[in-house]
């Protein structure tokens, strides 16, 4: 590790895994804010079915990053980019170190792995055509003109999907290829949560979802945003649409929900295991070995 260089922190892992409670732990600790870096929780009213942290967390510990825009206005990678490294670079004013935390791979990459996302502008046209398109259909299509980026993403990813599609249409050159990767200018510590109940904890905080109001928040996103709106196809709010329009029952919609989020949780871990070189933080005492491997590092 260089010195004189300001320390970044990353604290990543699956979903459920208890990153929001131990960053704000570590936060208080070290006397610093946290940076979210949830492609999910950067949305107004998407709270519940995205395991925002509550008010009472926030006030605790002062949260950048989350609450940037509608769900009706989706924002891309390279989106968030500028708006993370705008965010950082003004905590790093102030403070030596900062505490990004979350579990979307390519969002912390970006910050933290030199990841460079190409600066396509959202093509509506475009993305209006896509979304007629079904998912397996689009899917394949990206298949055919970025085999890399259709291997990286899921079938079921429709965000992801359709901006890997824009970025090839509008500049003609896959966004695999785009992506160039270029040092931060900054330490970087990286640190792993995985604990091994990992299944119970998604089943658990997925009982909790619906039981906190995820069918609620949903209804009150499709009266706000349509019935329509892509965002209400993600995991929770997929299957909370779908009780809401008859498809399903809470139980079918409840295991659905789990199913999802713990394969999605596998692909997370897989994904962290391959881009990332975190050490990854042990059950019993997650916190001191944390603040050990800070200390250690600004010693």
């Amino acid at each position: 590790m260089q010195p004189n260089k300001p320390l970044v922190i990353a604290l990543m892992g699956p979903t459920a895994g208890g990153k929001t409670e131990l960053a704000i732990d570590i936060a208080n600790k070290i006397k610093t804010n946290i940076h979210n870096v949830d492609s999910r929780q950067i949305y107004i009213d998407m709270d519940i079915g995205t395991a925002k942290p509550t008010p009472e967390q926030q006030r605790q510990v002062p949260h950048f990053l989350i609450d940037l825009c509608l769900p009706s206005k989706p924002i891309n990678l390279y989106e968030f980019y500028l708006l993370a490294r705008t965010s950082m670079e003004e905590e790093l004013k102030n403070h030596k170190l900062i505490l990004l935390v979350g579990g979307s791979g390519l969002y912390l990459q970006s910050l933290i792995g030199g990841l460079n996302p190409p600066g396509v502008p959202p093509q509506k046209f475009l993305r209006e055509q896509l979304n007629k398109i079904e998912k397996n259909e689009r899917h394949s299509l990206l298949k055919c003109c970025d085999p890399k980026a259709a291997e990286q993403i899921h079938p079921q990813d429709a965000i992801r999907t359709i901006r890997a599609l824009e970025v090839f249409y509008a500049t003609g050159k896959s966004f695999s290829k785009q992506k160039s990767l270029s040092p931060p200018p900054w330490k970087i510590l990286e640190l792993g949560l995985n604990p091994e109940n990992l299944n119970t904890r998604i089943k658990e905080r997925t009982k909790k979802m619906y039981k906190n109001g995820l069918i609620e928040e949903t209804e009150n996103m499709i009266m706000k945003y349509g019935n329509d709106l892509q965002l209400l196809k993600t995991i929770g709010y997929g299957e909370a649409r779908s009780i809401i329009n008859g498809k399903i029952n809470f139980e079918e919609a409840l295991a659905i929900t789990t199913k999802r989020t713990i394969q999605l949780a596998k692909r997370q871990k897989t994904w962290f295991r391959n881009k990332h070189n975190s050490k990854w933080l042990n059950d019993e005492n997650p916190l001191s070995e944390a603040l050990s491997s800070i200390y250690e590092v600004l010693s």
